[in-house]
């Protein structure tokens, strides 16, 4: 899905709530991604990896892990000294880990290299861990921090978590699925990103709108994972240095959006704010590749 394609499917989703007038069909098209064909495509993607891969990805990988940690460490620290809305604090914290780097961050890549693999092992990884990282968080704040065990509780009954970790067993254990099995679970769990980017068009709604949130979500999703990379990574490989610029500085997922809402944590303020960020973000990589960056 190019960058065209994507702004299409949010402009019909958009269309599609205008028409149609009733959040039901949009709730049962949430379901229907989140808890069907979200997990066939996280566990269609992660169980056809194995451990060679995993410990081939070096510097890439290790990005995955300094910029996940970066970005929430800085966004926790602000929730807890600034915010004193706590489910925003969670949903900052969901919107600041968990970037767009499959639908967007791949268009993007492929703007500035020929090979884009080292950006796709980037977002698989980074999806990996920041999943079940995401869904705990929202699942906490989402009742009110009170009790991490019955947060645990929420976020093994989200299927695809649960589709995560056992790919990620069976990755570990060496264990080889047939191409068989995998193609017909990756093709179905493909629907889900056509599903979900029509989705968050027809949640966009500006009523909620707040620029201060959009600056917060900008800072520690986009600002500091770009500056970051590129004052540690600008004299390193061109291929890995773009993979890794791009893919760390995406603006928050569609699917941490969806996320957000299925655990009721201020999704329509998350909407608004990475639908506005995703715009300044291909504005953003589309300038540097004119001055040729």
């Amino acid at each position: 899905m190019n960058i065209v394609q994507m702004l299409a499917l949010i402009a019909l989703g958009y269309i599609l709530k205008l028409m149609i007038k009733d959040d039901k069909p949009f709730d049962y098209l949430r379901i229907l991604v989140n808890d069907f064909l979200l997990a066939f495509f996280i566990f269609g993607n992660v169980a056809s990896k194995d451990l060679v891969y995993l410990l081939s990805i070096k510097t890439v990988f290790l990005y995955v892990f300094l910029v996940i940690a970066l970005s929430l460490g800085l966004s926790y620290a602000y929730g807890r000294v600034f915010l004193k809305d706590k489910k925003w604090a969670g949903a900052l914290m969901v919107l600041s880990v968990y970037p767009n780097t499959a639908a967007l961050g791949f268009p993007i890549a492929s703007l500035f290299l020929d090979d884009i693999t080292p950006a796709i092992l980037y977002s698989t990884t980074n999806s990996m861990i920041a999943l079940p990282i995401v869904t705990f968080i929202a699942a906490h704040y989402s009742s009110g921090g009170v009790s991490i065990k019955r947060s645990f509780i929420k976020v093994l009954k989200f299927p695809p978590t649960i589709a995560n970790l056992i790919a990620l067993a069976i990755v570990i254990a060496g264990i080889k699925l047939p191409p068989s099995l995998l193609d017909p679970i990756r093709t179905i769990g493909w629907w889900s990103i056509p599903l979900l980017v029509i989705y968050f068009g027809s949640r966009i709604s500006f009523s909620r709108f707040q620029a201060k949130k959009l600056l917060e979500v900008g800072a520690f999703r986009i600002a500091v994972p770009f500056l970051f990379v590129f004052l540690t990574l600008r004299f390193a490989n061109q291929d890995i240095l773009y993979s890794v610029l791009v893919e760390a500085s995406m603006p928050p997922a569609i699917a941490a959006n969806a996320i957000l809402a299925q655990y009721k944590l201020k999704a329509e303020e998350a909407i608004s704010v990475t639908f506005v960020l995703t715009l300044a973000v291909i504005g953003l990589f589309m300038v540097l590749k004119i001055l040729g960056v």
